[in-house]
């Protein structure tokens, strides 16, 4: 992974179709210090980011030629840590979740306020600096994560995690036997508090525990109601008791 000189200016690039919000967001994005570069579709951002790769990359999801859901998951299978920020019109959590599956990092649904995107345009980038300085390899029971190579493991078998489940569960297991609130979680993973309601955390802890459970192992990831989420290595009793 190469990281970037901090003197330097971040290097965003904006694949969007329509002209007055690329334009727009190339404007206000340059004034506050950006390095931009913007294109009209899918097709286009896959070329700069092969031509250039960038610091992030925000991606309208319906764009011709190639979509932003399809360009998004092409960007990710060949870099696995480039910030990507998904420009979606569709309110539903579904066609969210579709998007951060593909691998986005996270979403604005349009009409957006341009103060909102930058905060998590900010959020993504400085996440992924504090990411670079991850070494450490996880270990909770028989479950292991490695941050640097991305891997995530139980017992033999090695489990395979999207972008967004992975970082998840090394949140969790960063801060084992300790009870992350919702709201923290909402605010280390996706960089800003979902709005009231959002069942999206929920979605992802199901995931997790399905992809952790798969063998029948025990539970690792466990709801403390009304608060929020912990990960406890499993007792001796629990290996005893599993079906």
């Amino acid at each position: 992974m190469t990281t970037r000189d901090p003197s330097t200016k971040a290097r965003i690039l904006i694949a969007e179709d329509d002209p007055g919000v690329r334009t727009s967001l190339t404007r206000a994005l340059g004034f506050q210090g950006y390095d931009v570069t913007a294109v009209n579709d899918g097709a286009a951002a896959l070329e700069a980011v092969d031509r250039s790769l960038p610091d992030a990359v925000i991606l309208d999801v319906s764009m011709p030629h190639v979509d932003g859901l399809t360009a998004c998951r092409l960007i990710r299978e060949k870099h696995r840590h480039l910030p990507i920020l998904m420009l979606t019109a569709r309110h539903e959590v579904s066609d969210r979740v579709a998007g951060l599956d593909a691998g986005a990092d996270d979403y604005v649904v349009k009409p957006f306020a341009l103060e909102e995107l930058s905060a998590r345009l900010r959020a993504m980038l400085r996440r992924n600096a504090d990411d670079q300085s991850i070494s450490e390899v996880l270990t909770v029971g028989d479950m292991v994560l490695d941050p640097r190579a991305r891997t995530a493991t139980r017992g033999d078998r090695e489990m395979n995690l999207t972008k967004t489940e992975f970082d998840l569960l090394e949140i969790l297991m960063m801060n084992v036997g300790i009870v992350l609130e919702r709201d923290v979680l909402y605010d280390r993973i996706w960089g800003f508090n979902f709005e009231t309601g959002s069942r999206s955390l929920d979605v992802y802890i199901g995931y997790l525990r399905r992809k952790t459970e798969e063998n029948g192992e025990p539970r690792v990831l466990h709801t403390v109601r009304g608060v929020g989420y912990v990960v406890r290595p499993p007792s001796d009793s629990d290996w005893e008791d599993r079906s």
